[in-house]
């Protein structure tokens, strides 16, 4: 079985494995006391703390460990905030930020406070400048992620940080996915991480505070890690993750591992549009992790492909809308305007094999192939953008533009012919990706200038209509509400 999904957790690291099993020896007495088991205890956790601040690029007595990644997130927006409330209640941040932050945001907006998102590229990357021109007298806290964890973007952190800094705004850095690759650059006022990102144990997360940041920690707390994280420290799990952070650091610093993985990516890259036809390699080409890939495939259901790449012995995971409970498509992939149906992320661990990722590029084309055919795209059509004989949905009339009249459409699955010669999909009560495989279906049935309407009450087909007009070079007219569900009008230019 191939693991390809680093981004969720990574396997354990080989030199955490050993330095966990040393510790839980040497280091399960409170540290605290001043006995022989508790100094031996004490030393441990200090080294811990040694080693993981210079990977940071902190000094020891700024950083603490947290029970989490999340739990540094949410103490260190929470903290940071309670010290700026006369300067203002304004908290800004990315659109395309971990749900940690996101869910942070909402308690602070629930709680009073008010929240700026910052839009992103196509690519998912924030433009420096628009940071600045946000910021406010009111700004209380600026957060940033170092690099998105579905696409893999790096964010241009140190202009920001420089921004913030000029401004008198602390900056909290996401750095959960960037930090096995490299220090943070820039003024950062604060910093979380988490250990299962990089080969440590779950459980272990980490916050850093710089001297000079304000920093009250909120709810109960007690003396332990400097009163920012409260409970009994599990010295062996952070001993183990410092040790995988300090192993795989000194790789990235020599280029060997990064390196080799980047190459391993460029292939995937390059090659799945080359063997799999209408798929969307998203995220930035250049500013961008080097261990992940993101891409998407049309007319490919995403957790019907996650099914059959476990089967055939890869793990990935998606963004897709059909993979998640929600039913809605990833806010990442929304943010960034790109097609979220057939979304699969690739996220290789440290030591991935050349051969494993070969593998994968031969199973990949079939694996699409047979979920296409399932779906009942033809192999000749798929992403042809004209109609095939037995399409599915009921082609009607259709008006030429959103805001005009509803279609003279009848129950779901019926329809009449109006005087425009238009034609109206109805996909309703029909998830992703089938909306998009009925509008491909009879685009080529009306002539160029003429318009499809696809009816649709599934959330992705706001996201991936569009994405679809882009990808086939036609021209997505607009949305407008209908009885149920929305009206989505394709006008066709090819």
């Amino acid at each position: 079985m191939s693991y390809f999904d680093a981004a969720s957790a990574a396997p354990l690291h080989p030199v955490a494995r050993e330095a966990l099993l040393a510790s839980l020896d040497e280091g399960w007495a409170d540290p605290a006391r001043l006995y022989r088991e508790g100094r031996r205890a004490r030393l441990l956790l200090d080294a811990a703390r040694e080693a993981a601040a210079e990977a940071v690029g902190c000094r020891p007595d700024e950083l603490v460990f947290t029970p989490s990644g999340t739990q540094a997130v949410h103490a260190g927006v929470s903290g940071a905030l309670a010290t700026r409330r006369r300067v203002g209640r304004r908290l800004l941040h990315s659109a395309v930020e971990h749900s940690a932050v996101l869910h942070a945001a909402e308690v602070h907006e629930a709680a009073g406070g008010t929240r700026g998102e910052l839009a992103v590229d196509r690519t998912g990357r924030v433009a420096a400048g628009e940071v600045g021109a946000a910021l406010g007298p009111d700004t209380a806290l600026v957060c940033l992620q170092s690099a998105n964890h579905e696409v893999g973007t790096e964010q241009p952190v140190e202009e920001v940080a420089a921004l913030c800094r000029e401004a008198g705004v602390p900056l909290l850095v996401d750095a959960a996915q960037s930090l096995p690759w490299g220090p943070v650059p820039g003024a950062w006022s604060l910093l979380a991480a988490s250990a299962h990102k990089w080969g440590g144990p779950p459980g272990v997360g980490l916050l850093a505070v710089r001297k000079g940041t304000r920093f009250a920690p909120q709810g109960p707390h007690d003396e332990r890690e400097s009163g920012r994280s409260a409970g009994f420290e599990n010295i062996p799990a952070v001993v183990a993750a410092a040790a995988s952070l300090r192993a795989l650091r000194a790789g990235a610093e020599t280029g060997d591992e990064a390196a080799r993985l980047r190459r391993l990516v460029d292939r995937i890259r390059e090659r799945v549009p080359q063997l799999v036809p209408d798929v969307e390699v998203v995220g930035d080409p250049v500013h961008r992790l080097p261990h992940l890939v993101t891409f998407s495939c049309l007319y490919v259901d995403g957790e019907a492909l996650l099914h059959e790449l476990d089967r055939a012995g890869f793990s990935v995971s998606s963004g897709s809308s059909c993979t998640s409970s929600t039913l809605t498509p990833s806010h990442v992939l929304r943010a960034m305007g790109v097609l979220s149906e057939g979304n699969v992320r690739v996220s290789l661990p440290y030591g991935t094999a050349e051969a494993e990722v070969e593998r994968f590029l031969e199973v990949l084309p079939q694996v699409v192939r047979s979920v296409r055919e399932r779906l009942g795209v033809p192999a000749a059509e798929a992403g042809a953008a004209r109609a095939t004989a037995g399409g599915a949905g009921h082609a009607t009339g259709a008006p030429e533009s959103p805001e005009a009249a509803e279609p003279a459409a009848g129950p779901a699955g019926s329809g009449s012919k109006t005087e425009s010669g238009g034609l109206v999909v109805d996909s309703l009560g029909k998830r992703c990706p089938i909306p998009v495989i009925e509008l491909a279906k009879v685009i080529g049935e009306v002539p160029v200038g003429g318009t499809v309407t696809v009816l649709s009450d599934d959330e992705a087909a706001r996201q991936d209509i569009p994405a679809w007009c882009s990808m086939r070079g036609q021209e997505y007219v607009g949305e407008r509400a209908a009885e149920r569900g929305a009206a989505y009008v394709v006008r066709r230019r090819a």
